[in-house]
């Protein structure tokens, strides 16, 4: 990738510093400047100052592609750590059974939920998952996403889960958004083992897990930690079968009922232990003392009007690193907006914007071991940006409702832009 790129006229540089996650009151240290520039070159960005300084340094940039933000706001590109993308099917039927007051429980347990998706993701070819990935994936981009996690799952044997991986690697290839990949092969219990939960096992760390590492198709390894699901000693068994293979630990911890799994995640050094609605004060102490990243997702609750959200205040106030994400997918949480997570992190989670600017870019990064590259807007660092609609940080959300990105830059180059811009 060759070029210099220069943003000008930038009304504000908002941004988080660093290479490692941010906890307790360093989450809200997010630096707020006016009237800088944005120089990219190579993908990478070069400057982040002045006009008059970039001038001492750089010169004129007189063959630089120039983008004019017209005192708008930039933000280094979205980092949603949580998604499950490659799916096919839909489940509005389900979604009008919980409006009519059926639980999403009571739902699985009739056959539905995740199964109803594994169904339709094991019946689709790994090019036509990857098809259907791509309007998620352009969504996810229009709303400022420039890197997310993607999780398999839905396929539940030995081929479909590859054929999950191997379509968020195809997505990813043929994407500007960059898709990091997660083995959720113990996600639940299918029905041909329902009765033999230990042969499902068997063959979740002993057939699905190394042929995932052998082909290189997944980074990490997660597991749905929960009552009714997987227990801890069985989550164990996943997570450490997946350490054995390179595959680090991330896992569903504590959506439903304290199931230990946030405990879990700490003993097992996990990337992050995600969800946390019902997390015990024991589970959050260790989480602190560890250093493992909840990731929390409030678009959850909202879509299950469970009314409940994680405790987020009181994860920040123990030195919990935060961080958000959609949790994409067709039963639970169907958005690809991270503007509106951000929305429900302020109001209903109780973040301070900038902690939720911290837990939306660079701690969402560090948890996918990305910090290095991405999530926030420093030289050296990748040229992720995104272009707000709007004149500073505030208006991510005190202006609800609407789309607030006029323009994202991956690598230093323009990706998308909002219509009339």
């Amino acid at each position: 990738m060759t070029g210099t790129l220069l943003l000008h006229s930038i009304g504000e540089v908002a941004t988080p510093r660093g290479t490692t996650p941010r906890r307790g009151p360093r989450q809200a240290e997010v630096e707020r400047t006016r009237g800088s520039e944005i120089v990219c070159r190579d993908g990478t960005i070069l400057f982040v100052g002045s006009h008059d300084e970039r001038q001492r340094q750089l010169g004129p940039l007189d063959d630089a592609e120039r983008i004019d933000c017209s005192n708008r706001t930039v933000i280094p590109g979205l980092v949603d750590p949580h998604t499950h993308l490659p799916w096919a099917g839909t489940r509005e039927e389900e979604f009008a059974q919980r409006l009519a007051g059926v639980s999403y429980q009571e739902i699985a347990a009739a056959g539905g939920g995740i199964l109803s998706t594994v169904r339709s993701t094991r019946a689709a070819s790994d090019e036509e998952l990857a098809l259907q990935m791509r309007p998620r994936m352009n969504r996810m981009l229009s709303w400022g996403t420039t890197t997310a996690e993607a999780k398999s799952g839905y396929g539940l044997t030995l081929d479909d889960e590859i054929k999950q991986l191997r379509a968020i690697r195809r997505a990813h290839e043929e994407h500007p958004l960059d898709l990091v990949p997660t083995l959720l092969a113990a996600h639940e219990v299918p029905p041909e083992h329902r009765k033999d939960r230990e042969r499902f096992l068997d063959l979740v760390c002993e057939e699905i897990i190394p042929a995932t590492a052998e082909a290189g198709l997944a980074r990490f390894g997660d597991v749905f930690c929960e009552e009714g699901v997987f227990s801890c000693q069985e989550s164990r068994r996943v997570l450490e079968a997946g350490v054995q293979h390179g595959l680090s630990p991330r896992l569903h911890a504590d959506e439903f009922v304290d199931s230990g799994g946030a405990r879990l995640a700490a003993e097992l050094g996990a990337l992050s232990a995600d969800h946390l609605i019902a997390v015990s004060p024991e589970g959050i102490e260790a989480l602190a003392a560890s250093g493992v990243t909840a990731v929390l997702l409030p678009g959850t609750s909202f879509f299950l009007m469970k009314h409940t959200y994680a405790p987020a205040r009181r994860l920040v106030e123990a030195g919990v690193p935060v961080a958000i994400a959609t949790d994409c997918n067709p039963g639970s949480s169907h958005t690809e907006s991270l503007p509106m997570v951000f929305v429900l992190a302020v109001f209903e989670l109780g973040l301070s914007i900038e902690e939720a600017l911290t837990a939306a870019t660079l701690n969402a990064a560090c948890c996918l071991e990305l910090g290095e590259t991405i999530g926030s807007i420093e030289v050296g660092k990748q040229a992720d940006l995104v272009v707000l609609d709007a004149p500073n940080l505030l208006h991510l959300a005190y202006h609800y409702g609407i789309n607030p990105v006029h323009q994202v830059i991956k690598r230093g180059q323009l990706v998308h832009s909002a219509p009339g811009a």
